[in-house]
């Protein structure tokens, strides 16, 4: 190769490393999870710190929680929209009889504050099932066979009552965007014990993401290498990891077997050199993730008894059902955060019933009862369920009486809604917290969304109050500077 006289001597292929690991690697290069590579290869040996001294370590690496606690993954089931708690879980006889009157009430939603409002009684009506005797909508009879393992959260309380601000709240702990995901905050406190998966893992809905888009999945003021990757259930499930037009698998081993001889040989001092590394460990991980999600979203093997239990083999479920099964099979995987959503757009493609309240949540419960059952069940019969977190619920619930004049839509309410949490050691066949008699606002034991997410730390062995990352001054929280206490009447 002629040297070209106007370009320094330490380039290669006549152009600069930089420059030719950029165009040379095409996306590969600019996937930000270098940290998941293990410290005991050529890449994390040959890697350092910033200050070009200090050994490198992988910011992802596994981490021994502060305490032994029951849960090694979680799994959220969000429910994007806002379900109604009186139509799902919270058992309001009183509404029945009221249907259709009007009464003083005093309600908050994205309509403002009102003093009345025409009610909106139970559009189903509700059985006891299991061994503890809890009442459960006809919208989910597959879950009431579930629900000795289920802990039900009755009086949960956010801080919103607007979609784009409680959704950041529930997923990040508060209602400005720019912190952290929960997800983060988990990988940040434990780690992934699977280096060649992301370890925080979002599926969305068919029909979009949630409002706030990738805002619900970032690592916020942390480094990139926590933020949640999407993965689609079908298809290509990582998107941006194809490689370059024409280039086979073989040819990209060559090309990083030439990039790390090339980086042995040239080796500078390890501070200017540490930036070399890292591009090719870029390289190294997507490399690793061609080859390892693809098997990961492979349902091939599954039996057709497993895939009935999901509701795979019926159109109305198959699509949430296969998400809940790619979900089991990334827990088996080690990795460590899966959020799978419901519902997505908006208007009636998520649980956002403002309008046709028995059209809304007939199909999206239609869609997600049958799955999310066989999911807890899979998880159980695997020994599985009790090292996962389950998690279902919206970033808040509706109130009990009608929005507009006409029809049988319901306003958003934060002020009082359902979620509930099974495995990882909860206690199953409970329920806590109350809200009024009209399932309006939460009045016994009260729980905010930061009471939840000190749960779900606590279950994974971490101190919700000693889990900090300095930023801005602070040594910042998932449950804010001031703390929270986890939700303890539903541990076991």
């Amino acid at each position: 190769m002629t040297h070209d006289p106007e370009r320094p001597r330490n380039t290669f292929c006549g152009r600069t490393r930089r420059e030719f690991l950029w165009e040379a690697g095409g996306a590969f290069t600019s996937v930000a999870l270098a940290g998941m590579l293990s410290t005991d290869d050529f890449l994390g040996a040959q890697t350092v710190a910033a200050d070009g001294v200090t050994a490198w370590k992988n910011p992802l690496a596994a981490k021994p929680p502060h305490f032994d606690g029951p849960a090694k993954a979680v799994i959220f089931l969000f429910m994007y929209g806002g379900p109604s708690q009186v139509d799902t879980f919270d058992y309001k006889p009183d509404l029945y009889p009221l249907d259709g009157k009007t009464i003083e009430i005093n309600t908050k939603g994205r309509g403002g504050t009102r003093n009345e409002g025409r009610v909106v009684g139970p559009k189903w009506q509700f059985k006891q099932y299991g061994e503890c005797g809890k009442w459960v909508s006809d919208l989910f009879p597959h879950l009431g066979g579930c629900v000795d393992d289920i802990a039900f959260i009755h009086s949960m309380t956010a801080d919103a009552p607007l979609h784009g601000s409680a959704m950041l709240q529930m997923n990040s702990g508060r209602i400005l965007s720019g912190s952290p995901a929960l997800g983060s905050w988990v990988n940040y406190g434990l780690g992934t014990e699977n280096e060649n998966l992301p370890g925080f893992v979002v599926m969305l809905d068919p029909t979009g993401g949630p409002i706030s888009g990738a805002k619900n999945w970032s690592s916020g003021y942390m480094p990139a290498s926590y933020q949640g990757t999407v993965i689609r259930s079908s298809g290509t499930p990582i998107l941006s990891l194809d490689p370059p037009p024409g280039m086979s698998r073989q040819a990209q081993r060559r090309l990083l077997d030439s990039l790390r001889e090339y980086n042995e040989e040239h080796a500078e001092p390890r501070a200017e050199n540490s930036e070399l590394a890292a591009r090719i460990a870029s390289y190294e991980l997507a490399y690793r993730m061609q080859e390892h999600a693809p098997e990961a979203v492979d349902l091939s093997g599954e039996s057709e008894e497993t895939r009935g239990l999901y509701g795979l083999d019926q159109e109305r479920t198959k699509d949430f059902g296969r998400r809940c099964l790619l979900a089991r099979r990334l827990v088996e995987r080690g990795v460590r955060f899966i959020q799978v959503y419901s519902g997505g757009n908006h208007n009636d493609n998520n649980w956002d019933a403002h309008g046709d309240l028995v059209k809304n949540h007939e199909y999206h419960a239609g869609g997600t009862d049958k799955p999310i059952a066989g999911l807890l069940r899979d998880l159980k019969q695997r020994g599985l369920l009790d090292s996962t977190l389950v998690i279902w619920g919206g970033e808040f619930g509706r109130q009990p009486t009608a929005e507009y004049a006409e029809g049988t839509g319901r306003d958003h309410n934060a002020y009082g809604f359902t979620m509930w949490m099974a495995g990882g050691g909860i206690k199953g066949g409970t329920s806590v917290g109350e809200t009024d008699e009209l399932g309006n606002r939460a009045e016994v034991d009260r729980f905010h969304v930061k009471n939840l997410h000190a749960t779900i730390l606590q279950q994974l062995g971490l101190d919700p109050n000693a889990l900090s990352y300095f930023h801005a001054g602070l040594d910042q929280k998932l449950v804010g500077v001031e703390g929270a206490a986890p939700i303890h009447q539903i541990v076991a």
